[in-house]
């Protein structure tokens, strides 16, 4: 079915690679135009490379690739004002907002015990306080069109416990607080407000030395490859496979977002491979 967000306009976060590109374009081929920011710098508690100057720019390529409009701006989900300045440019050029996905996000590690404030901050910062900054900046545009759909990007971690990442579990769970409250405030506007939970997604935020390292400590790092790997993600999820692709959140985006879900509200949609199952 072609066409299912035709004329419709989304706001995209962490748009400059991984699962946000992946969105931006999967909506962009089913007829929106696209409103994407991303930091495009590094925060110093994160141990993997996140998105740099250029990112974005290649994601507004692909989207033009594809005969759709796009909007893109330079902007930290931690800076409020950053963030309603990007989505009202965005709307002043495209006309409307529909859609929101409340995608970026980071990641890191530690046991409680051992966690730093500055790793516990700019996890909350950027993974909760971000995502109701996207949300709160957004909320009056999609008043405006007399309804629209916001898809918060959680976790399996939003869902059950995971050790060594207790601050990530945190937020996470705090997005699905968020998620069920904004459903609730925004019911009556017709604004469907759910969740979404991938598991581990074939993306930089898992693909990293940082991560092969909590999963294979008894390995040299030499020894730490991709397909080594596999074999411990694997055991992860219910279904022989070691990591789901951006592709597969986009879907489930895309069918959040859409006419489809015209009713649903309040849904944790788990991609999951059968993760939290166990």
């Amino acid at each position: 079915m072609a066409g299912r967000v035709e004329g419709k306009v989304a706001f995209v976060t962490g748009a400059a690679r991984g699962q946000g590109r992946s969105h931006a374009l999967r909506l962009a081929q089913e007829g929106a135009d696209i409103i994407a920011i991303d930091i495009e710098s590094q925060i110093g508690s994160v141990p993997y490379d996140m998105s740099r100057p250029g990112d974005l720019d290649e994601t507004v390529r692909q989207v033009e690739a594809l005969d759709r409009r796009i909007v893109a701006k330079q902007a930290d989900v931690r800076d409020f004002d950053a963030v309603k300045a990007a989505v009202d440019e965005g709307v002043a050029e495209l006309g409307r907002l529909d859609i929101v996905s409340a995608n970026a996000g980071i990641f890191s590690f530690g046991a409680m015990d051992e966690l730093t404030d500055e790793q516990w901050d700019d996890m909350q910062d950027v993974n909760l306080k971000g995502v109701w900054h996207t949300a709160k900046a957004a909320i009056p545009h999609l008043r405006a069109a007399k309804g629209g759909s916001i898809i918060l990007t959680s976790s399996t971690a939003g869902i059950h416990a995971i050790p060594n990442i207790g601050h990530y579990v945190a937020a996470k769970h705090g997005v699905v607080g968020l998620m069920k409250t904004l459903a609730l405030e925004l019911a009556p506007d017709s604004i469907r407000v759910n969740s979404v939970h991938p598991t581990s997604v074939d993306t930089d935020m898992i693909q990293n030395s940082a991560t092969y390292e909590l999963f294979a400590p008894d390995l040299k790092p030499e020894e730490r490859t991709k397909e080594v790997l596999a074999d411990r993600f694997a055991t992860l999820s219910v279904l022989p496979i070691p990591w789901v692709e951006a592709v597969d959140i986009s879907n489930a985006v895309l069918w959040l977002a859409s006419d489809e879900a015209r009713y649903v509200t309040g849904l944790q949609l788990k991609v999951d491979a059968g993760e939290t199952l166990k």
